[in-house]
């Protein structure tokens, strides 16, 4: 007899006097068995209403990330005032990103284009990088990058010490089901995704938490609406 063969005769021995079939819990809502609800493509699944920005922001700080809130028209002022705050001297940009988000930059802060950056060489020279994103996700606190126009290539928001993400609050869903329906490409444009949930961190060595292992150091999330978004005040216990 195999080790296998020896292993399934003991689960069979096991379990030969259990005679009640388990029961089937009903899934969440009282839908009937098989039934998942209904999530469109714009992600506006259950619990996307109002509370989703303060659940994204709260979620989104847990993790010791800082959070910003701009109006439409302010996103390169609230920008450079976080690359100034982050004392960033030099930052590379993707390829499609708005201009505007970066009229507040000052001559001290040199701009570099991502052809500009080809390697992670030039990279790890570098203090920042600033992109958009597709989706974030309430719930979870995470960020999704497709890499598309804006966002950039993967290897340019993993060695910059500092990452600011620029996330329309239009762009952000309930849950990881709302954010996966609104991902979900046709078969001819699948692209990459980076799931990003706060600055990278590891505790893998004594349980000891070290940042900026795996990618950015420093997470900046720049919350676009035109509404009043609530947002923690930064560690440095500014306004």
């Amino acid at each position: 007899m195999s080790a296998r063969d020896e292993i399934l005769a003991r689960v069979r021995s096991a379990v030969a006097d259990v005679t009640t079939e388990p029961a089937t819990p009903a899934p969440p809502g009282g839908l009937g068995a098989g039934t998942l609800p209904a999530v469109d493509a714009g992600g506006s699944g259950s619990g996307s209403g109002s509370g989703r920005l303060p659940l994204f922001v709260e979620r989104v700080a847990d993790y010791r990330a800082t959070v910003l809130h701009a109006r439409p028209g302010e996103v390169g002022a609230v920008v450079a005032a976080a690359l100034r705050d982050a004392g960033c001297r030099s930052v590379v940009v993707p390829t499609g990103l708005d201009d505007t988000w970066l009229e507040g930059l000052a001559g001290d802060v040199s701009v570099l284009g991502e052809a500009q950056a080809p390697s992670h060489v030039e990279l790890d020279g570098v203090d920042a990088v600033v992109t958009g994103a597709k989706v974030g996700v309430a719930l979870t606190g995470t960020i999704v990058l497709d890499h598309s126009p804006g966002q950039g290539r993967r290897e340019l928001t993993l060695v910059p010490d500092t990452h600011v993400c620029v996330v329309h609050d239009d762009d952000v869903v309930h849950d990881v089901p709302d954010a996966v329906a609104r991902l979900r490409p046709d078969p001819a444009g699948a692209r990459p995704l980076t799931w990003i949930s706060g600055p990278s961190a590891t505790s893998d060595i004594e349980l000891q938490r070290v940042e900026g292992v795996h990618g950015p150091r420093t997470l900046v999330v720049v919350l676009v609406s035109a509404t009043d978004v609530d947002v923690p005040a930064p560690a440095g216990g500014a306004a």
